[in-house]
């Protein structure tokens, strides 16, 4: 079976493609550029293996196995583009799907999926919604939540911008949610794209490069580590998706992970904002920040 819009979704004309993927202030340039945002990303890449179409691509095409730690540094810088490269965003997205354009596989059945193909490409941003809503129940730094629906608004406007077909964007959040649980019951499963994704969340594999002599250090150094990114993973997936992945989530870890969620809303917002804030994003909030001081000093000027 495949996951389907709710029936009482009517068709609607292609929307125009927005001038940029972001907007300045806005829920997304908020929060997408913070540090915390990583921690959720590891479960929707998780659930986008577990989409047949993305699993038979990434299977032949990731580096997600050799070269983990490059793969999650060059897809973090992606998604930073997105939200904070004004319309440079919309370049990055032609680069993206250029990249992709050529990307296909054949799975055990003999059925060919193509990386650019209308449901799973829309299936990467999507998994972004629910990253984003989950990350902020567990790692949330906001004293207020944020509006859900606010949220959605600028994520429809962001898949957009990807040319996301939009038969395949649920018009509502509450759509979203209804569409999110049909696609997981329904059309996701385990493979072994997923289960060796889980794997290299708890033992990451060293940098390439790494002398041999060296990796027992890494392993030792990066244990602790990789205990708390598989903490985050997997406590941040639907109990569907652990069910379908045949993984186990007890109170303990589920305590774990909400103590080391308050303990980073709770010194996260201590940091300088350099530090609370990924590269690219930090420099585009100072840059933004310059541009509105320009404007009042325009706006006040002598005429």
């Amino acid at each position: 079976m495949t996951a389907t819009l709710p029936s009482n979704t009517e068709a609607v004309e292609p929307a125009e493609r927005p001038r940029r993927c972001a907007e300045p202030g806005g829920i997304l340039w908020e929060s997408v550029g913070m540090v915390t945002f990583s921690f959720t990303t590891g479960s929707a890449f998780l659930l986008q293996t577990m989409e047949p179409s993305i699993a038979a691509v990434v299977d032949k095409h990731s580096t997600f196995r050799t070269d983990p730690i490059g793969r999650g540094l060059r897809s973090l810088a992606s998604v930073m583009m997105w939200v904070y490269a004004d319309e440079e965003s919309l370049l990055e997205v032609e680069r993206l799907r250029e990249l992709h354009s050529t990307l296909d596989a054949v799975d055990e059945n003999g059925v060919r999926h193509t990386a650019l193909s209308s449901g799973p490409w829309a299936w990467v941003l999507l998994t972004g919604v629910y990253a984003y809503s989950v990350g902020e129940k567990y790692f949330g730094t906001h004293k207020d939540a944020p509006d859900a629906e606010a949220m959605y608004e600028e994520m429809k406007q962001l898949m957009r911008g990807f040319k996301v077909a939009e038969k395949e964007i649920p018009p509502t959040y509450a759509e979203f949610e209804t569409f999110f649980a049909n696609k997981i019951e329904e059309q996701l499963d385990t493979n072994i794209v997923a289960r060796d994704f889980l794997t290299g969340v708890r033992r990451p594999a060293p940098p390439l490069g790494t002398p041999k002599v060296l990796r027992p250090v890494w392993n030792a150094l990066i244990n602790p580590i990789g205990y708390l990114q598989y903490l985050s993973v997997v406590g941040t997936l639907p109990e569907a998706a652990r069910r379908k992945l045949g993984v186990t989530w007890t109170r303990r870890q589920e305590a774990q992970l909400r103590i080391f969620g308050r303990v980073v809303a709770l010194t996260v917002p201590l940091l300088p904002e350099r530090l609370r804030y990924f590269p690219i994003a930090y420099e585009a909030r100072r840059l933004e920040r310059d541009k509105q001081r320009l404007r009042k000093v325009i706006d006040i000027r002598p005429i």
